[in-house]
């Protein structure tokens, strides 16, 4: 066979995931001083959410640290993604949410990936929203549970991170998981009306911050579905970085049909196919959140909300 070379941008870019495999072969992610709690969240949807949670917590794992996925959507599409048992009638984050079932008694582990673990939904938990109303102190229910699970773990047994999926909606779900997180991860799609809705996010993220939990943050904003083919990807990608430069990872996830595919194997990208651009950009996503030490100040919140006005 003819030596490559990356005069065509097919050879182009299969040196560039051939440097990646090299750089990524067998990485491990340094360990958080105390575990990290992220809320996944954008209202909009077919960003890219869900698709996300578990890519970035397989990521995570297979980096050697201690993962929960908390699939807060009553889809249950993060469990099925991760080959989690979730039909009518097992013990899931609806018991925990609802009936103060303890987080340890729903938790499954994650058969493919050593060190992943999973609260999953089931289809109870789209009646949730209903049952919360009535319930003395609501937005707090998925964070007592959080902490009394973690308030358990200690040593080398300790969640390293909490990575909660959250329904395309502002619901009494989606606030229990701001209220439950210190920071959020929002997925932004490289496409017309990217940033549509983003600024109505911001500003809910700020009354959650004012009235239920001052410690919540934006600290990371992740471009998904990203055509490096369209110039409309790249000037969407420009335009979140130039609003949020401190919070834009420099990862960012390529449309894939390996993405694609996984979940319908029950399988996240990694395990479907650990060798593909999808995955291998999930895992620099995951080794730069895991890397990152700073996070946004408020002021930064704030320019943020006023550039989107």
């Amino acid at each position: 066979m003819p030596d490559a070379d990356e005069t065509t941008p097919l050879a182009a870019q299969l040196a560039e995931d051939a440097r990646r495999r090299i750089r990524l072969q067998g990485v491990t992610f340094p360990r958080p001083a105390e575990t990290r709690i992220l809320t996944v969240a954008n209202q909009k949807g077919g960003v890219g959410k869900t698709t996300t949670t578990v890519n970035i917590a397989a990521a995570l794992a297979t980096g050697g640290l201690n993962v929960l996925v908390i699939d807060n959507d009553p889809q249950g599409n993060a469990s099925t993604a991760l080959g989690i048992d979730h039909h009518a009638g097992v013990a899931s984050i609806y018991d925990v949410v609802i009936d103060d079932v303890p987080m340890e008694d729903v938790i499954q582990e994650c058969k493919d990936i050593p060190g992943l673990l999973v609260a999953p939904a089931t289809i109870d938990l789209s009646g949730a929203e209903i049952e919360l109303v009535s319930m003395v102190a609501r937005e707090n229910r998925l964070r007592n549970a959080i902490q009394a699970y973690l308030g358990r773990e200690s040593g080398d047994d300790r969640v390293d991170y909490v990575i909660i999926d959250c329904p395309p909606s502002l619901g009494l779900l989606t606030i229990n998981a701001f209220v439950a997180a210190r920071e959020v991860l929002i997925p932004i799609q490289c496409e017309y009306y990217a940033l549509e809705g983003l600024s109505q996010l911001l500003k809910n993220i700020e009354l959650i911050r004012g009235h239920l939990n001052p410690d919540l943050h934006v600290s990371t904003i992740l471009l998904t579905m990203f055509d490096k083919r369209t110039n409309l990807a790249h000037e969407v990608a420009s335009e979140v970085r130039e609003h949020f430069p401190a919070e834009t990872l420099e990862a960012s996830i390529p449309r894939s049909v390996r993405i694609s595919e996984a979940p319908s194997y029950g399988q996240t990208v990694l395990t479907y196919d650990r060798g593909s651009s999808g995955a291998l950009a999930y895992l620099e996503a995951a080794q730069e959140i895991a890397q990152r030490a700073s996070t946004p100040t408020n002021s930064q919140m704030a320019s943020a909300v006023e550039k989107e006005n």
